[in-house]
């Protein structure tokens, strides 16, 4: 890891609140440091930085609706409803890799700009191209540029911005090189990686013990129940306090549902209505917006996150609660009109875009400071720069599955954690599909928070799910591995293919296949199809159904099933 700094760097950053890193920096690089060009404008600063022709561009956090950026324009904005394919994410993260050996870091919680690929003036020769284009790829091929290009990066209002350079072999290698910076992997407990199941927001605690008896009684795996906003006597702002009607005598629930071996997960969110406790003691050290007439409370302050991770520890973390769910610490004041503004003011210093960038880890790093030594791997609607250490995963609102395969390959490369959320199916087909893409991912979570029973008793297919969950149970020692390796290597769990295999050029478009825990490669399929291609890299495979052999390359595939290949 190399570091550079230019100008004058802004007080607050992500590197500002990170964990200790596990990587420090060196004196030298192989990267081309003297092709870089630094200026302050009038808005901010602008970096540009050498893009070969055939170098391909990935990352820049959870990304759904695009996979390979290059020749694309990103603005990394918090936004919990993308779109399209602009950079818009609930969890974008100022971190690319390409295809040359290395991944650039740009430590900034600004909504920055990066036009990957883009061409400054030049003479040309008048070369004549009167090709007509019929669609957008085409277009898209006819204009391409095949020659040195530019990877453009505007930083609003900052003056200044430190960059690290990461290099390695391939791509995975200089991602793990980044999570180790930013205080390496995650770890998880086995029973976070089993399957949860998220109870509907209106159930009372006798419905609640209802579903709890469900899954023993049908021998169905479940390891945690989650609860929605209905526990909490005010939502939308929160009280985070037990709504005693609906569950009268939750210390005894809680007890119940421990006794019979689940792990018990709350639903919240951030923002602080005026019944709850924290009320008070929060008020001055919040922002100067309200969200649906609730504080936002500064994370940033060491005495705000200590009075909040406090009254967690008391109120519930000592009763036997073990996870969180932390909702809305995204932004939807492009799409849904809630959150605060850009322009807020927060008493440490940061301003509403800065915050919004580092809300979601410094809301993280708080619920993980009332959980003290209580190992998780709780739920997450928002993660930046720098997050890997944190047990927490990303989920999201959407529901398009090719979107949410999309960011199950995605996420492995700015070091975060995502899963394909399942609430219902449109069909019996397709609340299969989602099941077996949720099996495969790092969490297996049924999000059943607006279903009054659970979806699969709607399409009679019980019996498979039980074998799909016992499926996901069986591969928990795989996963305890891969995790086991991500926090003390920095190698994500789950990758894409052009991770591992980024000489292979067949790779760099491939946005709907995976390397699961290292040595499995996950081609899901929707309800659209029970076909689909697959690609295998070169090198011994078999079929993980079956154990017959497979060969490397293209081949298209029929099944009912998931398609999943193991390495020989």
């Amino acid at each position: 890891m190399y570091k550079l700094t230019f100008g004058t760097p802004e007080e607050f950053t992500p590197a500002r609140f990170a964990p200790a890193p596990e990587l420090q920096a060196s004196g030298t690089t192989g990267f081309n440091t003297g092709a870089i060009r630094f200026r302050v404008t009038d808005g901010g600063c602008v970096l540009e930085l050498p893009l070969d022709n055939g170098e391909e561009v990935f990352g820049f956090g959870l990304q759904l609706k695009g996979f390979n950026h290059k020749g694309t324009k990103k603005r990394l904005r918090v936004n919990a409803d993308p779109k399209m394919n602009t950079g818009d994410s609930h969890a974008p993260v100022p971190f690319y890799v390409t295809t040359k050996g290395y991944g650039i870091y740009v430590d900034t919680a600004r909504y920055a700009e990066f036009y990957c690929g883009f061409s400054k003036i030049k003479d040309r020769d008048p070369v004549q191209n009167n090709a007509i284009a019929s669609n957008a790829e085409e277009l898209y091929q006819k204009n391409r540029l095949n020659e040195t290009t530019l990877m453009v990066i505007n930083i609003p209002a900052a003056k200044g911005v430190d960059i690290y350079i990461f290099e390695g072999r391939n791509i995975t290698d200089v991602v793990s090189q980044y999570n180790m910076f930013s205080g390496g992997g995650c770890d998880a407990p086995e029973w976070g990686l089993g399957v949860t199941y998220r109870c509907n927001l209106k159930f009372t605690g006798d419905m609640v013990k209802q579903t709890a008896d469900y899954f023993r009684e049908k021998d169905i795996p479940c390891s945690v129940i989650g609860f929605e906003p209905g526990w909490q006597s005010s939502s939308y702002s929160c009280s985070y306090v037990w709504d005693e009607q609906r569950f009268p005598g939750h210390k005894e629930l809680i007890r119940y549902l421990l006794d019979r071996g689940f792990h018990i997960n709350l639903w919240e969110h951030a923002f602080i209505n005026a019944v709850s406790p924290l009320y008070k003691p929060m008020r001055e050290l919040c922002g100067d917006y309200e969200v649906w007439k609730g504080l936002v409370p500064d994370f940033a302050m060491k005495e705000a996150s200590d009075i909040f991770a406090q009254y967690h520890k008391e109120n519930l973390v000592d009763l036997g609660i073990t996870g969180f769910k932390l909702d809305e610490c995204d932004n939807s004041d492009f799409t849904g009109d809630w959150s605060f503004p850009n322009c807020a003011v927060f008493p440490s210093g940061l301003d509403g875009e800065q915050y919004h960038s580092l809300f979601g880890t410094l809301y993280m790093r708080t619920i993980l400071k009332a959980l003290g030594d209580t190992p998780t791997l709780s739920s997450v609607r928002c993660a930046g720069a720098l997050a890997s250490s944190y047990p927490f995963v990303l989920y999201s609102d959407l529901y398009d599955l090719k979107d949410f395969i999309r960011g199950v390959v995605n996420a492995g490369f700015s070091g975060l954690l995502w899963h394909p959320e399942v609430r219902e199916g449109h069909s019996r087909k397709d609340l299969i599909r989602r099941i077996q893409a949720v099996v495969f991912s790092v969490q297996c979570n049924i999000n059943a928070w607006y279903c009054e029973k659970p979806p699969w008793l709607d399409w009679d297919c019980e019996d498979e799910v039980r074998e799909l969950f016992r499926i996901r149970m069986s591969l928990i020692p795989r996963l305890k591995k891969a995790f086991a390796e991500y926090k003390k290597t920095g190698a994500p769990p789950v990758r894409a293919l052009v991770m591992d295999y980024t000489e292979d050029s067949e790779t760099y478009q491939i946005d709907d296949e995976y390397i699961f825990c290292g040595d499995l490669i996950v081609a899901p399929l929707t309800a659209d199809s029970d076909e689909r291609k697959v690609y295998l890299p070169q090198g011994g495979w078999v079929d993980f159904w079956t154990g017959e052999t497979v060969k490397s390359g293209w081949f298209t595939v029929n099944t009912e099933k998931i398609p999943v290949y193991e390495r020989v």
